[in-house]
């Protein structure tokens, strides 16, 4: 489910994910098709003849932070979006979470992890450029378990630009494992690139 303002709208999803090398998203009857790789991100509207080929350093600049493959993969996974080794952390107790920060917070862009003790997984994670007016909230209702694995069931992603809010709902209502995957995808000729500015 989608909402920004007055508009909401709700998506069934095909999700099919390769580890560490593709993303693939398809609406019902390929209305909407989406192909992520570590190196490009591509989608095609039907709906209004419109896509986008690119890839992800035109989309960190127009969101204003680093982003790549690794970080939408672990997102959809419930991990951390910055890998947690590379920085020092204050760790505390937060309701029924640990509470993560930088110690080195820095002052442009702020991050907060709330990792789930039974699994160690996200229960939470926030990002904020306050200077800037954005925020980004990412929280994980629950996890299901499938062949002895976690996965989130429920995410809710919560985006805010100045006065601007976008909320994402994400619902996995069926998740197999170790399947033989495909992944099509072509832009269908006579569509309307759209350009980032």
């Amino acid at each position: 489910e989608y909402a920004q303002g007055n508009k909401s709208q709700s998506y069934s999803i095909n999700l099919r994910m390769e580890k560490d090398k593709t993303i693939w998203l398809s609406a019902v009857f390929g209305v909407v098709r989406a192909k992520i790789t570590p190196k490009r991100v591509s989608f095609y509207n039907k709906l209004d003849n419109t896509y986008f080929d690119g890839n992800f350093s035109l989309i960190s600049e127009l969101l204003g932070t680093e982003l790549n493959f690794e970080n939408v993969q672990n997102l959809l996974l419930g991990k951390s979006l910055f890998e947690l080794n590379k920085r020092n952390f204050d760790a505390e107790i937060y309701d029924t979470s640990y509470l993560l920060k930088p110690q080195d917070q820095n002052t442009l862009f702020e991050i907060f992890y709330l990792l789930n003790p039974s699994h160690f997984l996200m229960n939470s994670q926030q990002l904020s450029q306050p200077l800037d007016r954005r925020m980004l909230q990412i929280d994980y209702i629950n996890y299901q378990e499938v062949d002895k694995q976690t996965f989130p069931e429920n995410i809710k992603i919560n985006a805010v630009e100045g006065y601007d809010e976008t909320i994402l709902a994400i619902e996995f209502k069926t998740i197999t494992l170790n399947e033989k995957l495909s992944f099509p995808f072509k832009i269908p000729s006579g569509y309307d690139q759209i350009v980032l500015k």
